[in-house]
């Protein structure tokens, strides 16, 4: 190796309540030599790291540019509503969007969810982040529908949460620029898709060595039935010659004159 050549390495993003460690464990076993670093970046930044070429893929949150960016969807999350422990929501199971039409919703601008019209009041801001909300909700002065993952990311004593049946979920992807797909990433597919370890699917099968193609080729050849060497004879040839000998020396025996009456 020589001092330019750099020693392969595999760059993972993923976005806050995405937990990869699974897949990092799996990586660590299979492929020892080769370090895996984690980058943890907001919803936001995280498709932009990736054209930038900052890493290898990514956990994201779609959408994304399928112009540029291939993805394979995961799993998509529950939806929640965050409400402090005392709040009237906490006596059902679930809520509807219809419930929280007279709440005041914090919409931060990390917002991951795909809203065509938030539900409930308006707060008198729009806060930066996810976290930011959090801290409000905690205040009581209004309520926070987040992915489930992330409610429990910034989860308080304080604080619980409640599904909401009929909001938007946010979908988790493994996402890369697809002119990047490297066989790293090939191999970090084939992890998260659940491939087993002698699985050759995306890569291509060892080819056998010269020596070891000839010696298959000599064995799978028909075998041709041996002649005989020149002069011997077989066994058939010596009854077939046997036979026709002893036709030729049984010859029909002479028969006398007939002798003339007198």
């Amino acid at each position: 190796m020589t001092g330019s050549e750099e020693t392969p390495s595999f760059r993972l993003a993923y976005v806050p309540g995405v937990t990869p460690a699974k897949w990092v464990r799996i990586w660590n076993e299979r492929l020892p030599d080769i370090p895996l670093t984690l980058h943890q970046v907001t919803a936001a930044e995280a498709p932009e790291l990736l054209r930038a070429g900052d890493a290898d893929a990514g956990f994201l949150r779609l959408p994304v540019d399928r112009t540029f960016f291939s993805a394979i969807p995961l799993y998509s999350e529950t939806t929640v509503v965050v409400v402090p422990k005392d709040h009237v929501i906490t006596a059902a199971e679930e809520v509807t969007v219809a419930d929280l039409a007279d709440e005041v919703l914090f919409h931060p601008l990390d917002d991951v969810l795909d809203w065509d019209a938030p539900p409930g009041e308006p707060a008198f801001e729009r806060p930066a982040t996810t976290e930011d909300a959090v801290e409000l909700v905690a205040a009581g002065v209004g309520l926070l529908v987040v992915p489930q993952s992330l409610a429990r990311l910034h989860h308080r004593r304080d604080l619980t949460y409640r599904p909401l049946t009929d909001a938007p979920q946010s979908t988790v992807a493994l996402s890369w620029p697809e002119e990047a797909t490297t066989e790293l990433v090939e191999d970090f597919i084939g992890i998260v898709r659940g491939r087993t370890v002698n699985s050759t699917r995306g890569r291509q099968a060892a080819q056998p060595s010269q020596s070891a193609q000839a010696a298959q080729g000599s064995q799978d050849k028909p075998k041709r039935a041996q002649k005989p060497a020149a002069g011997k004879a077989t066994p058939a040839d010596r009854t077939a010659r046997a036979r026709a000998t002893g036709a030729k020396s049984a010859k029909p025996a002479k028969r006398g004159k007939p002798r003339r009456r007198s």
